[in-house]
């Protein structure tokens, strides 16, 4: 017999299945005028789409949805358990933590970084070419990038050959070489997997920024220099003012990126020694540890977060386009 939990996914899938086909009904009820045959033919076309839209998000969403509420094995309900325990329990609260810091510090930085980039290479001798060096981490996957860093901060004990470009520096100058993935004093390795994501992200910052900058009138600028500014009142009062909305997308690109980070998480640390975050957690719980309450919860929880941004862009390319 169906447990509970089945029977309110199936629930809530008929009740959207029921809005779904009255939208449809309404908007091909007058099928016969000029406007109902445009209306049918935009269904036909958006159809498939939506088809797999239900299959492979909406549909997914409500189940996990509902097995928030539920236990380890979805088959009692338990409330508001799981979200208690995503805002209490101790490895939680650390998960939740490093999330925080991830969402704080990765598009901040990547995109500060993008931006001396763009200000640095533009329009210099050799532009295309540093660029393609610049953005050649964002045509490598997380997990390759995961990867390659592993080694740079790759250990072996005092005595024996570094083989990690960290450890090497260190010894170097005269110190004893470090765990650095093992040490979680201040989050430090949580910061080193962060400028992983830097690493990769910062190339794809710089692109788009870099359009932007381009994109400034010259006659503005131009007459900027004939008032007198110097380059840093030209940048601060004309520039980035200029490139206000490419900054908010790429601040927004990132953030939603970092949110969902996993592969990085998963290649560096397996979330060890105080690095997991939401993405990883979920994982753990839900396929590791066979916790599909938890495992809902967690992605629920993660789901909420993304969500606002991706209509804010949404809603912020609308614009831009309205505009022109």
């Amino acid at each position: 017999m169906e447990n509970l939990a089945t029977k309110l996914t199936v629930l809530g899938v008929g009740v959207l299945a029921w809005i779904v086909v009255t939208v449809l009904i309404v908007a091909v009820s007058d099928l016969g005028r000029g406007r109902g045959r445009e209306r049918w033919q935009i269904f036909l076309f958006l159809s498939p789409a939506v088809l797999l839209l239900l299959m492979g998000l909406i549909i997914p969403a409500i189940r996990t949805t509902v097995l928030a509420f539920f236990g380890a094995d979805s088959t009692e309900f338990v409330g508001l358990d799981n979200f208690a325990w995503m805002f209490t329990a101790p490895d939680a609260l650390i998960t939740l933590r490093n999330t925080a810091i991830w969402v704080i510090v990765t598009p901040i930085v990547s995109t500060a970084v993008g931006l001396l980039y763009a200000v640095l290479i533009d329009r210099t001798r050799g532009e295309s070419i540093a660029k393609t060096f610049v953005f050649l981490p964002m045509a490598i996957s997380f997990v390759g990038a995961g990867i390659i860093w592993r080694f740079v901060y790759a250990f072996r004990p005092e005595g024996a050959e570094q083989i990690g470009l960290a450890n090497q520096v260190i010894t170097v100058f005269g110190g004893s070489p470090l765990q650095l993935l093992n040490n979680d004093r201040l989050a430090l390795n949580t910061f080193l997997l962060i400028a992983v994501m830097i690493w990769v992200q910062a190339g794809f910052a710089m692109v788009i920024l870099s359009a932007a900058i381009k994109g400034v009138p010259d006659d503005i600028v131009e007459a900027a220099k004939i008032d007198g500014t110097g380059p840093s009142q030209r940048f601060f009062y004309i520039t980035l003012p200029s490139i206000r909305p490419a900054l908010v997308v790429v601040i927004a690109t990132i953030t939603i990126t970092t949110l969902k980070v996993f592969d990085i998480v998963r290649t560096m640390t397996g979330g060890n020694f105080n690095t997991s975050v939401v993405a990883n957690e979920l994982y753990v719980q839900a396929f590791v540890q066979a916790n599909v309450g938890q495992g809902a919860v967690l992605a629920l929880f993660l789901f909420i977060l993304v969500l606002p941004l991706v209509f804010y862009q949404v809603r912020l390319l609308r614009q831009q386009q309205e505009i022109r």
